[in-house]
């Protein structure tokens, strides 16, 4: 028979994990090591007024997901205010709102970023051209000289907006340029300018992160479209491209802060860096209704530390595969190192090490005591289920009595699977003799705790829990394994006599 179906299979189970695995990787930055570091900026608004003893509205624009940033989270501070987000045209605002205040008042608004290279760029729409923003006369004269020498040295949107910054602020600066800015500031007119050329522009306010700064305020810089790409400009350098550490603020024509029913109003930042784990960064995101973007983050976090464990059990199930069809050890059950190894990440491995030998040794005992009995089957296994839960009881309290509070940790071990362990090395005694129970309780602790060693490692703890489509790698290299038929290594022990000839 054909075994293309069966590595057709495989390899389709390979290519979709590492696939899955490397998808989420790029797309959503969750790192394929444990313990790395992305840096976050926290930034905080204060927002002070002198209310005027009447109702008082606060509107001050905030921040969103932006290229470079990732927005975490947000909250505000603000006694005695409600509190609503607005989403704009162009602009998200914070609006307070109180019926009656008196005096100085204090507002907050803090907002933590991400740094996340791969954060994609909104989309934003070019602004419209004004064209309701005439010149006064000399203005109107000055401008024109000043756009016909920048568009003379220029040949787009963007070598136009650099050679207007230049003519204003640089070496080449005349009287018309130094007239426009007696009247215009500088971003302003810049603006104007590229408007009278058919270029969209508009002035953003943005600011320059430094860890631990205070009572900083916001600068203001030009976006220049050229179709529907734009980039920033510094209208003071006319440095083209945005800065690493610049944080967009507002965009668009509304002031960053508007206050009604209040006076003497500013707003200050204060910002700081502090360093996060990338992988609570990921459980912070936002949830991804696409099937690529399924992640156990989405869950609440009793069922997150479920499936932690959970996911760590295909990885016990291939020790196990591993040591029974290429190294040929025998274990008593299946599938019970597995169980075992999950018990030892509870109790500590030398714990349960103990407390294994012990409920085993014991539970032998007494069930060498009912094989006397003559009882059938299923009474037989009920009568060990209840004698292990007596024995893990009676240890439990006598470690309790002479201080060692470890020993309680023996619950955790699986009481029906420990039953069935003895009954299954009971008979193996009867049948097979001590030699093969030590052989297979032997081989079955040494498999236990290779898994455990394995299910406890920090990179393979993170990767199961991370990556999902490590199962489907897991699920192909488990099949791979299962169609081995050669020889297990301790087989090849029969072939040393043959070597000494």
């Amino acid at each position: 028979m054909s075994r293309k179906p069966f590595y057709l299979v495989v390899a389709c189970l390979m290519l979709i994990g590492i696939g899955l695995s490397i998808h989420r990787h790029i797309q959503y930055e969750v790192p394929f090591t444990p313990g790395e570091q992305r840096a976050v900026w926290e930034v905080e608004a204060q927002v002070r007024l002198e209310a005027t003893g009447g109702p008082v509205i606060v509107e001050l624009a905030v921040p969103t997901n932006q290229e470079g940033y990732r927005l975490l989270g947000e909250h505000t501070a603000s006694s005695g205010y409600g509190l609503n987000f607005v989403e704009t045209a162009d602009s998200r605002v914070a609006r307070w709102s109180i019926r009656n205040a008196q005096g100085s008042q204090h507002l907050y608004y803090s907002a933590r970023f991400l740094v996340a290279p791969n954060e994609a760029r909104a989309d934003i729409p070019p602004p419209e051209l004004r064209r309701d923003r005439l010149w006064q006369s000399p203005f109107d004269t000055a401008a024109e000289a000043v756009l016909a020498r920048a568009y003379q040295r220029s040949a787009d949107p963007y070598t136009l907006a650099s050679e207007l910054i230049r003519e204003l602020t640089g070496a080449t600066q005349g009287e018309n340029a130094r007239l426009l800015l007696t009247q215009y500031a500088l971003p302003d007119l810049v603006e104007r300018l590229l408007a009278q050329a058919e270029v969209p522009a508009r002035q953003v306010s943005g600011l320059m992160l430094e860890d631990g700064r205070r009572r900083q305020s916001l600068g203001t810089w030009l976006q220049v479209y050229k179709g529907d790409e734009w980039t920033v400009f510094d209208p003071a350098t006319g440095r083209q491209g945005r800065p690493d550490r610049l944080l967009l603020w507002h965009a668009g024509n509304a002031p960053v802060l508007q206050v009604e029913g209040g006076r003497q109003s500013n707003v200050s930042f204060a910002m700081i860096r502090q360093m996060q784990s990338a992988t609570e960064s990921e459980s912070l995101r936002p949830a991804d209704a696409s099937l690529l973007g399924l992640s156990i983050h989405s869950l609440p976090l009793e069922e997150q530390s479920l499936f932690r464990t959970i996911l760590l059990i295909p990885i016990g199930a291939l020790i196990v595969v591993m040591l029974r069809i290429l190294v040929g050890i025998k274990t008593s059950g299946t599938f019970m190192p597995v169980l075992i190894a999950l018990a030892f990440i509870q109790t500590t491995l030398l714990t349960g090490l103990i407390g294994f030998l012990l409920v085993v040794a014991t539970g032998l005992v007494i069930r060498n005591y009912l094989s006397h009995l003559n009882l059938l089957l299923v009474a037989r296994v009920s009568a060990v289920i209840i004698t292990v839960i007596g024995i893990i009881s009676i240890f439990s309290v006598v470690s309790y009595r002479f201080g060692l509070n470890a020993g309680l940790t023996i619950t955790f071990f699986p009481m029906i699977i420990l039953s069935w362990t003895i009954e299954r090395m009971s008979i193996l005694w009867e049948e097979e003799g001590p030699r093969e129970v030590l052989v297979q309780g032997g081989g079955s602790l040494l498999t236990a705790v290779l898994a455990y060693l394995a299910m406890t490692n920090p990179w393979i703890r993170h990767i199961t829990f991370n990556f999902l489509g490590v199962q489907f790698i897991l699920m192909g290299l488990i099949l791979l394994l299962g169609n081995y038929t050669g020889y297990r290594l301790l087989e090849l022990r029969r072939f040393k006599p043959m070597v000494r000839r």
